[in-house]
């Protein structure tokens, strides 16, 4: 009497392909602005992670009570800033939104205080390395 074995186990059977083995969001391409993802690979056109001279700022903002707001600023413009915005709504549970700032030009509104939540997810899809964050605030 043999006991079959059992189909491997999935970690989310839901989700088409591997969802585990990496990010959950993909690769830093899935967020380059105006590329081909069926474009030849071998040109070696590669970018730099987000203003490798420059910061990126995150900064906290006081609303109304308990209410904040957190503020991403300096994300070069190679990158999508809206799918940055929808890979942070999903991931965080919050809303958000792309502004136009006259000063700083295109800045990112989140929802709470995700300070922490997008120094880890920049540096995870490898947008960012830890000491281009500089984090502000209380």
């Amino acid at each position: 009497m043999e006991t079959p074995t059992p189909p491997p186990k999935e970690c989310h059977p839901f989700v088409a392909g591997d969802c585990c083995s990496g990010t959950a969001f993909g690769a830093l391409e899935n967020f380059i602005k105006g590329t081909d993802p069926f474009a030849d690979a071998s040109k070696g056109d590669d970018l730099l992670p987000a203003g490798t001279e420059d910061y990126i700022h995150i900064r906290i903002q006081q609303r109304n009570g308990r209410k904040t707001l957190t503020t991403v600023q300096g994300i070069a413009d190679d990158y999508d800033k809206k799918k940055l915005v929808k890979a942070f709504k999903k991931k965080f549970a919050c809303n958000g939104t792309v502004i136009e700032h006259p000063e700083y030009g295109e800045v990112i509104q989140l929802q709470g205080d995700q300070r922490k939540n997008i120094c880890q997810f920049l540096i995870e899809i490898g947008l960012a390395k830890d000491d281009q964050l500089k984090v502000h605030g209380f």
